[in-house]
């Protein structure tokens, strides 16, 4: 996490994945200052690894600008994350490609650090491309492949002996590393006449169409080495009766889990506290300028209606679309979350909790109470505590739904924007159904059931009751009531409609919320 610090980064990794039962807080803080010192990062323990601003979203979600400060190094952050993983006392260690992105220098540190790790006792597995010939000097085991076939796996101080076998002469000053892979992509030819040594002549031209180099390792001794202590394994694992674990086994119960994860999120916001900043700014802006639009509406007629029911919908339509940010929630850190859940750190229920609540309190409630306070007075709606609280609730269970469907949609898929597209879709749909821009009573039958999925048109009504009811509009030569507007507009005002429509808008979050679960719980973690 890009807001931690290196050593809260490893104290997470240690609370998580140590067991509370056979580790103290004592005994946890002993073993990060231990791996921290193993691997070399007192200088940076007590600096963030990559401190940013987030960007900052308009109200239709457009970036406003990006700003990057950086934090430690890329070495650094590299041995931060095999930090995290030795908390646990691993028995095998795998890194797919460690030195990429970094200089040769920092490259070659790394490894000799990996290095010092296995002369520990661990066993370290790792994917490398092109190293430096001090690093290849480090390698005790080494496993070629070309077109998806191994064409030599064996001690690495062998692997020069065994290519020229085969034919292939390494220069004095070449490193064996690139040689190899001169020799992979079809760079450097045999520059032997005669059949090579343990390899049959009709060998030779059995395998003229197919991979030599791979049909070549399986005739060597290397080959046969390998498949016979594969054999023992596989005889050792039968006797002992070992079953494949495809589950994670977590060191801590559910409730300690939430509590660490929400401590990380919540510290992450106050840390990078730019989207919620946003957020509060936005919506005191548009409250502002909503009361400016409608200011003291009036009781007179036409006023008093068009008014009032064309600032309904202003409203609404800013809870909806103020939420398009929320689409970012689960697609920022999907890399994290995919890593530390199949790593064992938490429960998929305690990452989507903990990252829900955190998002919607200081994100979309909060917020929204600030701008239910700036615009409901300065418009001069219905002078009654209740009806103000109700209208406060109600911006909220909007902005709620809202913010669940972005929610769906952001566990659902990997990128902005295709997420953008996918979430704009059904809130234009939800506002045309919405009963502003087109009376639901002319629709086409087969078209009208789609106002029962419209955040819109329970936002609208539950507005209108609210404010309507019990209301007395004027003109010189006419009164009309608040009732019979609704009765025109075929609105239940009824004790129990106004809430029909909040009950509404809460299930549609439960319904989203449910399956955004669904969805994170489904995301395909082997890929």
């Amino acid at each position: 996490m890009g807001t931690l610090t290196v050593r809260e980064n490893l104290e997470f990794s240690a609370n998580l994945r140590l067991s509370r039962r056979e580790f103290s807080v004592e005994d946890k803080k002993l073993k990060v200052n231990a791996v921290i010192r193993e691997l070399s990062l007192q200088d940076c323990a007590d600096t963030k690894v990559t401190d940013y601003c987030m960007c900052v979203f308009s109200l239709f979600s457009k970036h406003i600008g990006t700003d990057f400060i950086r934090g430690v190094s890329g070495g650094e952050m590299k041995r931060c994350s095999i930090g995290m993983e030795l908390i646990t006392s691993p028995s095998l260690i795998f890194l797919d490609e460690p030195t990429t992105g970094l200089d040769a220098n920092t490259a070659n540190s790394l490894m000799r650090l990996l290095h010092t790790i296995s002369r520990k006792g661990k066993t370290v597995i790792f994917s490398i491309h092109q190293p430096r010939y001090s690093i290849f000097q480090q390698f005790d085991h080494m496993t070629l492949m070309n077109k998806g076939e191994i064409i030599f796996a064996g001690a690495a101080d062998k692997a020069l002996g065994y290519f020229e076998k085969a034919g292939y002469k390494c220069d004095a000053f070449n490193n064996p590393a690139d040689f190899f892979l001169d020799i992979i992509n079809g760079e450097i030819p045999p520059t032997l006449d005669t059949p090579t040594p343990g390899l049959q002549t009709n060998a030779l031209v059995s395998c003229e169409d197919k991979n030599q180099l791979a049909f070549y390792y399986r005739q060597s001794e290397f080959y046969s080495q390998v498949e016979e202590n594969l054999r023992q394994i596989t005889c050792s694992s039968v006797s002992k009766q070992h079953g494949f674990r495809d589950k994670a086994v977590y060191a801590t119960p559910f409730f300690y889990q939430l509590l660490i994860v929400s401590l990380r999120t919540v510290k992450n916001i106050l840390r990078n506290p730019q989207t919620s900043y946003a957020q509060l700014i936005l919506n005191i802006f548009f409250g502002v300028l909503v009361g400016l639009i409608y200011y003291q509406i009036p009781n007179s007629l036409p006023e008093a209606i068009q008014n009032r029911v064309g600032a309904f919908f202003f409203l609404v339509i800013n809870m909806v679309f103020g939420n398009l940010s929320a689409v970012e929630l689960f697609i920022n850190e999907r890399v994290l979350f995919i890593h530390e859940n199949t790593s064992g750190y938490y429960r998929t229920s305690t990452y989507f909790l903990s990252k829900v609540f955190a998002d919607l309190i200081p994100n979309r409630i909060f917020p929204v109470l600030l701008f239910s306070a700036v615009s409901y007075f300065m418009m001069g709606m219905k002078n009654e505590v209740e009806a103000f609280f109700l209208y406060a609730f109600t911006l909220s269970l909007v902005s709620m739904a809202a913010a669940s469907l972005a929610f769906l949609v952001s566990a659902s898929v990997r990128t902005f924007a295709v997420a953008n597209v996918l979430i704009a879709l059904p809130y234009v749909f939800m506002m045309v159904f919405g009963g502003f821009l087109v009376n639901l009573n002319a629709m086409l039958n087969w078209l009208s059931w789609l106002k029962w999925i419209s955040i819109f048109r329970y936002g609208l009504n539950a507005l209108t009751i609210n404010e309507m009811k019990g209301q007395l509009f004027y003109s010189n030569t006419s009164t009309i009531t608040g009732e019979a507007y609704m009765d025109q507009q075929g609105i239940d005002y009824s004790p129990w409609a106004f809430w029909q429509n909040e009950v509404a808008l809460i299930s549609i979050s439960c319904f989203c919320m449910v399956f955004s679960y669904i969805q994170l719980w489904r995301v395909n973690r082997w890929k």
